[in-house]
């Protein structure tokens, strides 16, 4: 006698994940293409910074009927990649624009000038930020813009924050910071190269002193450089050395942020491993600091490296500038964020004033 039992269930597989290329390409090649708008209407509107249009692309993107679907579905990996690690490959870069030689040219007194006003506006603008309702994480990016050196800190520093563990939407709500920040400094930086030039018959201020202000109190370098070479040759000089100075203090200030975070998770309620006290992305920003102070690099290889790191930091912004949903931001509080960026807007650039004109 054969006794038949109840079927066995059928085995299924579940079908294989995407290769991890196949799902970045959609939003890789988006971002590829919204660099090359960048690039071309720097080209037709040289006043206007690739980086600038970069951001404003990507929130344009998200906004629009057609690419916003794209956005938001299959492009949404890629794009993120590349606001987290391409961010973080040209941070690596912009280290070969300083050398110590730099730092000591300018003298002392311009060093604590411009370590007054980081620190003013870092601490300033948390104070501000937890006086307005913000979250301490939001506070803290937008400080960070501010006082260094706009979206490059915000995405050095949103790096050592961590992402959350997926749960409760952390990662998707760090993402939403990390792009509110990134758009509002922004914002801010481009109008300044049309403000701060009105400003300087008003406040007296002449080539050396124009330059030294807008290199302590704007925020990414190409935005630095449209502003002061309206001053003419000395005033564009003075202005990028103050900002690479300002750029030089992204380590210290990223590892002291790492620091609080990792005695954070030292609490009795903590648990896991906190941040690296220096990422590795610092590390390597330090040590192209190094390779461009021994003078080994030609100005070919310099250019190149200055390219590529401009264009990495495009995509960079773009994918950031992509996950900014300007009806979710008002609803989140946006009006206290962009309260607090005008706020910190004009303390950076009161502490700014007032420290060029004690020192120069």
């Amino acid at each position: 006698m054969v006794l038949i039992g109840p079927p066995r269930p059928r085995r299924t597989t579940a079908p294989p994940a995407a290769p991890r290329a196949e799902r970045l390409a959609p939003g890789l090649a988006l971002a590829a293409a919204g660099v090359a708008l960048a690039y071309g209407i720097h080209r037709l509107l040289p006043a206007v910074p690739m980086l600038t249009a970069a951001v404003v692309l990507g929130i344009a993107a998200a906004h629009l009927p057609g690419a916003a679907t794209l956005v938001r579905g299959v492009a949404r990996p890629g794009l993120s990649m590349a606001g987290k690690r391409l961010m973080r490959l040209g941070i690596v870069l912009l280290g070969l624009k300083l050398s110590l030689g730099d730092v000591a040219g300018l003298g002392w007194r311009a060093l604590v000038m411009v370590a007054g006003v980081v620190l003013v506006t870092f601490f300033g603008t948390q104070w501000l930020g937890r006086r307005l309702g913000l979250s301490a994480d939001q506070s803290l990016l937008v400080a960070t813009g501010y006082a260094i050196c706009g979206a490059s800190a915000i995405g050095a520093v949103s790096g050592v924050l961590g992402g959350g563990s997926g749960k409760d939407g952390n990662d998707e709500r760090r993402e939403a910071e990390v792009a509110s920040s990134v758009a509002l400094v922004t914002l801010c930086g481009t109008l300044a190269i049309a403000v701060l030039p009105l400003l300087r018959t008003p406040l007296g201020l002449d080539p050396t002193e124009f330059g030294r202000w807008v290199g302590a109190s704007v925020h990414d370098v190409g935005q630095v450089v449209a502003t002061a070479q309206t001053a003419g040759p000395e005033a564009l000089t003075e202005g990028v050395l103050v900002k690479l100075i300002r750029v030089a203090m992204l380590a210290p200030l990223v590892a002291g942020v790492a620091l609080s975070r990792r005695r954070a998770h030292t609490g009795p309620a903590a648990s896991g491993r906190g941040p690296a006290l220096l990422p590795l992305f610092v590390v390597g920003f330090l040590a192209m600091v190094a390779l461009r102070t021994t003078g080994l690099l030609g100005t070919p290889l310099l250019d190149a490296a200055a390219l590529v790191q401009e264009l990495l930091l495009a995509a960079a912004l773009f994918g950031l500038g992509s996950a900014v949903h300007l009806p979710t931001l008002a609803r989140t509080g946006g009006a206290r964020t962009a309260l607090l960026g005008l706020a910190s807007w004009v303390l950076v650039a009161g502490v700014s004033y007032a420290g060029v004109l004690l020192t120069v």
